[in-house]
């Protein structure tokens, strides 16, 4: 029996998912080609945990969508407390908690929601796609009174809480780098929560994942999220209690 090269019978399926399938083998072993994608693929995603966001490059990009931004801080002291600690990057500073709370008491009324972008796990996928998703976003939201832009360094999902309480928000969305896998380091979270504040769990927010030009595309995305800040403002919550319930329809 020949050790050499053999295609895998699942090739054809290769191009309907992003999945690891159909890797063939070479002999008992990956082919070197796969291997190699597979080195490639864990460093991409190890370096988008350890970048840095590009914080003034994010705060021009939101600019030029237009209204005010804010930029703010968790408690996390650096990228090394960030990651070890994750409590840090679910609280905010204290001058940011303070510079929230002095734009809120400047503002004619408290806004319908806020959105926030952050760096979460994924600085890679905020600087590939965060913008843009944020532009598809508001575009979407002229009903409502949107608050300032609001962009978050080493900032986890729950900081959303004391950002929306702090600008006095109805409903908090944040979109965030999610933790990258492996071929997917650019990859958007969003989560939604109503009524911002201490107490709030992951029970209490919507969740939607995998945003990115090879899995739910931008618009698709900013679609369902304000499908969901839609139903969470008219019906006043947000989490388990509140379900996507469009109708479904095939590709």
């Amino acid at each position: 029996m020949s050790r050499g090269l053999r295609p895998d019978p699942w090739q054809a399926l290769t191009g309907r998912t992003s999945a690891r399938i159909a890797l063939g083998r070479a002999g008992g072993s990956l082919p070197t080609a796969e291997l190699l994608r597979f080195a490639l693929d864990h460093a991409e995603a190890r370096d988008a945990v350890h970048a840095p966001l590009d914080a003034e490059s994010m705060i021009a990009g939101l600019k030029a969508i237009g209204g005010e931004v804010l930029s703010v801080l968790s408690r996390a002291a650096g990228h090394t407390e960030y990651l070890r600690y994750p409590d840090h990057g679910r609280q905010l500073h204290e001058d940011s908690s303070r510079l929230l709370k002095d734009c809120a008491g400047q503002a004619e009324a408290p806004p319908d929601i806020v959105v926030i972008l952050a760096d979460g796990l994924s600085a890679t996928a905020v600087h590939q796609n965060g913008v843009a998703l944020v532009r598809e976003l508001l575009s979407r939201l002229g009903r409502y009174r949107v608050g300032p832009l609001v962009l978050a360094t080493r900032a986890r999902v729950a900081l959303q809480d004391d950002i929306g309480h702090a600008l006095e928000a109805r409903c908090a969305v944040i979109l965030l780098g999610e933790r990258p896998g492996l071929g997917t380091a650019d990859s958007l979270g969003a989560y939604l929560v109503f009524n911002p504040g201490p107490g709030k769990s992951d029970a209490d927010r919507n969740c939607v994942s995998n945003i990115r030009p090879a899995g739910l595309p931008l618009p698709v995305a900013a679609d369902t999220i304000a499908y969901l800040i839609d139903a969470a403002l008219s019906r006043s919550l947000s989490g388990v209690h509140l379900k996507d319930d469009r109708p479904k329809r095939l590709a």
